[in-house]
């Protein structure tokens, strides 16, 4: 008697129990409706983020657009996703920002007070003093002067910090207050434990020529704000190759005497393969015109004159006279001290901006960007404004910005380049740089 089936009968009940479950059928419905569904929620967040009004999701929508369509390379990025009509209206509103400066020029000029005068002479004294010697100066009171001389040119500067870096650092001073120097502003250097009374780390102080580099960052965006305390060190200085090939903004400098100097024109660029030897709009360097004016709506016109004080203009108006170098681009950013760029110039880029401040102070921000990974995209024009307002600026425009802004100081390019392939060579050739003079060629000119 069999309690048990045998083992091969056995067998083929398991044999029959895996075929079940192998043929055991799906549920395609099950997955097409996930799929389905998964298809129907993102269509319902395109049309969400294409359409709405809402003001939190157009205001990023304007953002992506403008920041797309405002490079020469990665337009696609609008045009592929969204429609023509969306973007057209996004640019017919960016257009009407732009044209709130056309018209506006700048009307400053110096005060009476600021001006040079000869000292009055003295009158004939004909009451009998007695001869005193000079007493002999007093070092300790002599070095109290140089510093503070030092402390009224360089304001911005926070005391106590400098003080403290001093201490630790005595060889910044080893020649004096009035020849204070460091350079930790280098691509592979932090700065130093300098700050500004605005709390932005010090990279570089250059007392004899009157520099002064400040690290500018926040959420997104690092850059560098450099600061030129003589405004007739200054010029717009062309490449020594001009017409075949631009050169790179630190050669130009060191060509010229130069300390400090940034990106100054664009240049045509066709297709994003121009070598910078083709200056686009108009330039003029040292009182000798390059190129031609802008004939596009709204471009603006920077001029440096022989007065050393920046005036903005319309690109299609008249060379001022007495001007000896300028450079146009758009928008005006600050003219006679009122902000020109409204929370609408959102888009995110690397940036290229000059102004000068109401103490007559050069100021050159320029900003990294592209490097998302890095947390570093760029930032907006409407940002940069800000920044040169807290700095007292006057007048301002934005330059040509993305893979052209660059910023060279003393033999180093302080900021990367947004192109990857160019990210530490000091960025793309141009036609022509802003470049400050060292105050030894100044005086001897």
């Amino acid at each position: 008697m069999k309690l048990f089936g045998s083992a091969k009968g056995g067998a083929r009940v398991a044999k029959r129990s895996k075929k079940t479950k192998a043929d055991k059928p799906k549920k395609p419905l099950k997955v097409l409706a996930v799929v389905l569904t998964v298809i129907l929620c993102l269509e319902g967040l395109y049309f969400l983020c294409i359409y709405s009004n809402i003001p939190f999701i157009k205001k990023y929508r304007t953002i992506y657009i403008n920041t797309a369509m405002n490079t020469m390379r990665h337009q696609w990025l609008a045009t592929y996703f969204i429609p023509a009509e969306i973007i057209e209206q996004v640019r017919y509103e960016y257009g009407l920002e732009i044209a709130k400066s056309v018209g506006t020029e700048s009307q400053w000029g110096k005060n009476a007070d600021d001006t040079t005068t000869e000292p009055e002479q003295p009158g004939t004294n004909h009451i009998d003093a007695e001869i005193v010697e000079p007493e002999e100066p007093d070092p300790e009171e002599l070095e109290q002067q140089a510093r503070d001389a030092f402390f009224e040119l360089f304001w911005e500067l926070d005391p106590d910090s400098v003080d403290a870096y001093v201490a630790e650092h005595p060889e910044a001073i080893a020649n004096g207050w009035e020849k204070f120097y460091v350079n930790e502003a280098g691509l592979d250097q932090s700065g130093t434990s300098m700050v500004s009374i605005y709390d932005e780390p010090v990279l570089a102080i250059d007392a004899e020529n009157g520099v002064l580099l400040l690290r500018i960052q926040d959420t997104g965006y690092r850059g560098v704000l450099a600061v030129g305390k003589d405004p007739a060190a200054l010029s717009i200085e062309m490449c020594s190759t001009l017409g075949s090939c631009g050169q790179l903004i630190g050669t130009t400098a060191e060509e010229h005497d130069g300390v400090l100097a940034m990106n100054a024109s664009g240049f045509l660029d066709p297709g994003g393969n121009g070598n910078g030897g083709q200056l686009a709009g108009y330039a003029m360097s040292n009182g000798e015109a390059h190129g031609t004016h802008f004939g596009a709506w709204a471009y603006k016109r920077i001029e440096l004159h022989e007065d050393n004080l920046f005036y903005i203009k319309d690109a299609n108006s008249t060379v001022g006279e007495g001007c000896t170098d300028a450079t146009e681009f758009q928008p005006a950013m600050i003219i006679d001290g009122v902000k020109y760029t409204t929370d609408y110039w959102t888009d995110t880029q690397p940036r290229a901006c000059i102004g000068q401040s109401d103490k007559y102070e050069i100021l050159m921000l320029v900003i990294e960007g592209r490097y998302p990974l890095d947390g570093i995209v760029g930032t907006s024009v409407n940002t940069c404004s800000d920044i040169l307002l807290k700095h007292g600026c006057m007048q301002a425009i934005n330059l040509d910005g993305g893979s052209s802004a660059m910023m060279w100081f003393d033999g180093k390019y302080v900021m990367q380049s947004s192109s990857s392939p160019l990210r530490y060579s000091g960025g793309r050739p141009t036609p022509n740089a802003w470049v400050y003079k060292h105050a030894s060629a100044i005086t001897e000119e």
